[in-house]
């Protein structure tokens, strides 16, 4: 590596250290075919170009790159450069429009790709038709991010939140967790303006504002059920049903509640719901038998679709 400059070997040392974090000093000066000593001088190299290299002394110690460095161009193969932009386009329905943030990244990273790998990628943003979903539901970038802070930091926040077509809110929260279920994102908090556990959807959230109390989640939080067992409370009609099959053998959506065996060979759904009839189909679906203890509504709702049903059969 003799016929490197010293610039070309401080990159190149900057590249060794974003692969191997920790890497020793020793180690370092090996790959660049330098002594230890060449290779802090090619560390301070960069520290004097402003890029946080972090150092750890110690038997154990080595460099590594401090939180917060924008990378410099990074290098993908074709298929890794396409296989990111299939999962961003599946994933991101708007990834395809430069002015929306994943759009704009894929941008400065089709940029900096060689031309080989850059135009098939170009070319599948430019065909691949994104999936559809109801406008309105993509969080803004900058909220997202202030509510993820805010859980971070166990902070407080003042939001604003809007109800459907209803005007906005305030209340007073702390933010527990922020998950993603089926394409939409949710903060999951404990509301001090309705003293209870909520889930909001991020998109409806209309600002922020971080206050000066803290808090603490509980320690046995777990926010993708928690977020997933609120879409079987709180509604209208509570809804108790016995199932004729082992916990271990059903297959239950979320939003029709929460399952608890009982026995052996019976398993209870604990849920809620606003719409007997929805709740009835949902339950048809179940390759089970069953009992509905509660509510007469759903009772009403099963013997209405079971009829059309056996009418539908008789031709």
């Amino acid at each position: 590596m003799e016929e490197l400059s010293p610039t070309a070997k401080a990159l190149l040392a900057l590249e060794l250290i974003q692969d191997s974090p920790g890497i020793t000093g020793d180690r370092l000066g090996l790959k660049l075919g330098v002594t230890d000593r060449a290779a802090r001088r090619y560390v301070g190299i960069l520290r004097e170009a402003g890029i946080p290299i972090e150092s750890t002394p110690g038997r154990y110690g080595g460099y590594r790159v401090g939180r917060g460095f924008r990378l410099p161009p990074l290098m993908f193969s074709t298929a890794e450069a396409l296989g990111l932009m299939m999962a961003a386009l599946e994933g991101h329905h708007r990834a395809s429009d430069p002015e929306d943030p994943a759009g704009s990244a894929l941008d400065k990273i089709i940029r900096v790709l060689p031309k080989p790998v850059a135009e098939p990628a170009e070319s599948m943003r430019r065909i691949i038709t994104p999936r559809q979903a109801a406008e309105g539901t993509y969080p803004d970038p900058e909220t997202t991010a202030a509510l993820v802070q805010a859980c971070t930091a166990g902070r407080r926040l003042r939001i604003g939140y809007r109800r459907g077509d209803r005007d906005p809110v305030t209340m007073d929260v702390d933010p527990w967790a922020v998950s993603v279920r089926h394409g939409l994102w949710y903060l999951l908090c404990w509301s001090h303006t309705k003293d209870a556990q909520r889930v909001l959807r991020v998109d409806r959230v209309t600002t922020t504002e971080l206050l000066a109390d803290t808090f603490a989640p509980p320690e046995d939080l777990d926010p993708v059920t928690a977020i997933q067992d609120h879409f079987g409370q709180g509604w209208r009609y509570a809804v108790e049903v016995v199932i004729d099959a082992p916990l271990a053998e059903i297959a239950l959506a979320r939003n029709l509640g929460r399952l608890e065996p009982i026995d052996e060979t019976h398993t209870r759904i604990i849920g809620s719901t606003d719409d007997p009839d929805w709740y009835a189909y949902r339950l048809a679906s179940l390759n089970v038998t069953y009992s509905v203890i509660e509510p007469p509504e759903l009772r009403q709702a099963l013997s209405v679709l079971g009829l059309r049903i056996l009418k539908a059969a008789e031709g």
